[in-house]
């Protein structure tokens, strides 16, 4: 068997690695990548240049455009999805809270099935160095998503799948090990600009570009200020941790979607029938208690007080308009 076969081998035994623990979609990127990682880049930096990501200053980390300083001699890119789709609704007079946070934390679940991937790959492979990146890493993630296969970046700037639409969280593992690439996937956006449309805070500036000072998930997550600004609280609708809007007119989530059995992304029972009182009136230990294991354990328990106050003053200033 010759050096290629092998690979090819190798990469398909990986991938299939992968997909037994939860996966899919699932493909494999090779470094440097296409020219697109190069535009990419420099759309980035052209992001930074404007000010967009408001006070997330950990996104110009240098590291996150040069790949190589993530891990000496990375040659290739495993990148994976996972559906964190549930068929489920919060209730009518609950608060609003993004999807991504109504399990657990996806962070450590997605770092600890590719490290066991990563395990094996080292088995497989004695010299290979490997490295696990979630979204939380200074890694171009969505970009290396995309150079792989998994989807496209969308004019919202999430990852879409034609399988799961936008409802997929994306991790990667970087190693040293020469692997066969899959395709790079195309945009499929076309003319659509229904979430540039639906975004009551116009954080969506053009296709593709977000600033970060005009989001509603920026301002109810990171926004770590007393009081959040006046055009936030007047759009926040009954946002109190993230915001779905552009995800959810997406014309790739109307359609049937799997939901996810994962007991991961399974809701907790308190997300999805939240009720502004309740917010309001849990105190720090109760708060504590809730996000225990919880993405959402970034928003501190004055900030779940702050977005809910928010939000009621928002439906206190509409019912005196109407």
């Amino acid at each position: 068997m010759n050096s290629q076969n092998e690979q090819h081998e190798l990469s398909l035994k990986l991938k299939q690695k992968a997909k037994d623990e939860g996966f899919d979609p699932v493909g494999i990127a090779k470094v440097p990548g296409s020219e697109r990682i190069q535009l990419r880049t420099a759309a980035l930096q052209r992001w930074l240049n404007e000010g967009y990501q408001a006070d997330m200053n950990w996104m110009a980390a240098p590291r996150r455009q040069q790949i190589h300083d993530m891990l000496k001699g990375v040659k290739s890119i495993l990148a994976v999805g996972l559906n964190y789709y549930v068929d489920k609704k919060q209730l009518p007079n609950a608060l609003s809270i993004a999807r991504y946070g109504w399990g657990e934390d996806y962070h450590k679940n997605v770092e600890k099935r590719l490290t066991k991937i990563g395990t094996w790959l080292e088995a497989e492979r004695p010299n290979c160095r490997w490295k696990v990146c979630v979204d939380s890493s200074p890694l171009l993630d969505k970009a290396w998503a995309e150079e792989a296969g998994l989807g496209w970046i969308g004019k919202n700037s999430n990852l879409i799948n034609t399988k799961n639409g936008s409802w997929i969280v994306i991790g990667h593992l970087l190693c040293t090990e020469e692997l066969t690439a899959d395709k790079p996937s195309q945009s499929l956006c076309g003319k659509c600009q229904d979430c540039l449309n639906a975004c009551p805070t116009k954080a969506i500036t053009q296709p593709f570009v977000i600033d970060s000072r005009l989001c509603i998930a920026y301002h109810t997550i990171e926004n770590r200020n007393a009081d959040l600004p006046k055009n936030i609280q007047a759009s926040i609708g009954n946002w109190v941790a993230g915001c779905d809007i552009c995800q959810d007119v997406c014309p790739w989530n109307q359609k049937t979607l799997t939901s996810s059995e994962d007991p991961g992304m399974a809701p907790k029972e308190w997300i999805l029938k939240l009720t502004k009182e309740e917010a309001m009136t849990w105190n720090d230990e109760k708060w504590k208690e809730n996000l225990r294991g919880s993405a959402l354990k970034r928003i501190k328990p004055w900030m779940w007080r702050r977005n809910a106050s928010a939000v009621l003053s928002e439906k206190r200033t509409t019912l005196i308009k109407n």
